[in-house]
């Protein structure tokens, strides 16, 4: 006699507690207020939004797009595991716990335990991520399916759809394009709105680049504009393996330099500005020295850089000044930017009205002032790279 066969679970079976069944009566949701007079509004009180990630992941619907194979995946499952456990995202933000949502739809339970595996090292998994590898769309059944595991988790953050492609559904009939990306994202906002929770979109990129991130996102511009925010993850040259570019609403505009770990799958947050990890070695140490010390000097630098000559350090400056990463002084000073070198600009004589020539500029007995200001070419000759 064969034994009997478990019965499948699936999106709306899954309890807030795998150990408990779901509550006979869920919790009782009020529609939203839609419409207010001026003076009403102005009198009325809202709470500050809900964070997922602080600063980088609101309540409302979020697009993260890249390229394929960047690491989409690994970063939004990351997210999914520190969310619902309570701990740090990117290894470096706090983040308060809850229940998260994760629809794994290209995935298949053996990747995903090894993914989470990898993840999670030595760490026990929370039992408040709900993995799900199949969902309707949304005009399917797929909103009614993610609204029912909402309704069993009240005190739910994040949802994570890996990928969007899969949930779309069929555009409708007779609309534009901009009309169906509008209308897709739409389903989404509206769980955003009503739960107050995240749900982040996975999405990809075209494959032509721009300056403009925005208009990286695949599809028209109807998706960047129904959604709350939008987060590109692009793969960076240096020391930094991606850059997350993030703009929404409730989001300020910032980029995030952030290192992969192969090892683990995870994806860190770099310290400092983007910048200080999208440049070569030379150029980033530099960066910091100038920053920690405005107004240094070359031979300043050295003591940072003894494995690169004196010479290559003032080429590296001047390109540096050059492309805008560094602002030039006088007497061969460098700044991080115009604002602190204006700070620090020469003194005028009180009785000529003359600029004052700073004490330290004539270093050598017998060295010209065109010399030392850089006009003799010690700064600008060319030759070894950095």
């Amino acid at each position: 006699m064969s034994a009997k066969p478990i019965p499948p679970l699936h999106l709306y079976s899954v309890p807030s507690d795998p150990g408990t069944a779901a509550p006979a009566v869920l919790p009782k949701r009020e529609r939203p207020r839609t419409a207010w007079t001026a003076d009403q509004l102005m009198a009325a009180h809202f709470p500050e939004p809900k964070w997922a990630v602080p600063g980088i992941l609101a309540e409302g619907v979020s697009v993260l797009a890249g390229p394929p194979k960047v690491g989409k995946s690994w970063l939004s499952l990351g997210l999914g595991l520190s969310v619902a456990a309570g701990g740090k995202a990117f290894d470096s933000v706090p983040v308060q716990g809850g229940p998260v949502l994760y629809l794994a739809l290209e995935d298949t339970p053996r990747r995903l335990q090894t993914r989470m595996g990898k993840l999670l090292g030595s760490q026990p998994a929370p039992a408040g991520l709900t993995l799900v590898t199949e969902c309707p769309p949304f005009p399917q059944g797929g909103t009614e399916a993610i609204a029912q595991w909402l309704d069993r988790n009240p005190d739910a953050r994040m949802v994570v759809i890996d990928v969007f492609a899969k949930m779309r559904g069929q555009a409708p009939a007779g609309v534009s394009a901009y009309d169906a990306d509008y209308v897709a994202v739409g389903y989404a906002k509206r769980l955003a709105d009503h739960y107050g929770v995240a749900v982040v979109l996975v999405h990809h990129v075209r494959k032509a680049g721009s300056e403009d991130f925005l208009t990286e996102v695949s599809g028209t511009n109807g998706i960047a504009g129904a959604a709350d925010a939008t987060l590109v993850l692009k793969r960076a040259r240096g020391q930094a393996d991606g850059i997350l570019h993030v703009t929404g609403r409730d989001v300020d505009e910032a980029e995030y330099a952030l290192s992969f770990q192969p090892a683990s799958g995870a994806w860190h947050l770099l310290d400092g500005p983007v910048t200080d990890h999208t440049v070569g070695d030379t150029r980033a140490t530099i960066l910091r020295y100038v920053r920690a010390n405005p107004g240094a000097k070359p031979k300043d630098m050295a003591g940072e850089l003894p494995q690169v000559d004196i010479d290559t350090i003032r080429r590296t400056c001047n390109r540096m000044a050059d492309a805008g990463q560094l602002t030039k002084g006088l007497g061969g000073r460098y700044y991080p930017d115009t604002e602190t070198r204006t700070q620090g600009a020469q003194e005028v004589s009180a009785l000529s009205g003359c600029p004052v020539t700073p004490s330290d500029q004539y270093e050598d007995p017998g060295q010209s002032e065109l010399e030392l200001s850089g006009l003799s070419g010690a700064d600008e000759a060319e030759g070894m790279a950095e």
